[in-house]
């Protein structure tokens, strides 16, 4: 069983497929280029509708869609006190939806992860 998940993480498009309805997943947000979190709430034909963290709902093709692979240590860029400025960081502390940064200038924060994205 453990070869046949490690095989669906590993290839392109499959990763998409290996959602399931409930799973935490990276969206492609409006095909801009940058992955937020969220979850999945409904999968068919080829789409799947993602509920981000910050509220905002989406149905995106499966290509558009992959496995949440937040952890400490990992760079990110987050919507520092919701003020709309985009700043780099790396994840401190991760619980649930409660993200913690230290800014790459320095400053800390302790967010939600809808307010973060990767690219």
């Amino acid at each position: 069983m453990f070869v046949l998940a490690a095989g669906l993480f590993s290839c392109g498009s499959a990763i998409a497929h290996a959602q399931t309805k409930g799973d935490w997943v990276l969206g492609n947000y409006k095909g801009a280029g940058y992955w937020f979190p969220g979850v999945v709430e409904k999968i068919g034909g080829g789409q799947i509708t993602i509920r981000y963290d910050d509220g905002d709902r989406e149905t995106v093709s499966v290509n558009d869609v992959r496995p949440y692979d937040w952890m400490i240590g990992m760079k990110v860029e987050c919507n520092y006190k919701g003020q709309g400025e985009w700043y780099g960081g790396t994840i401190a502390s991760l619980a649930g939806e409660k993200i913690g940064i230290a800014y790459d200038d320095g400053d800390k924060e302790t967010t939600k992860t809808g307010r973060c994205r990767t690219q």
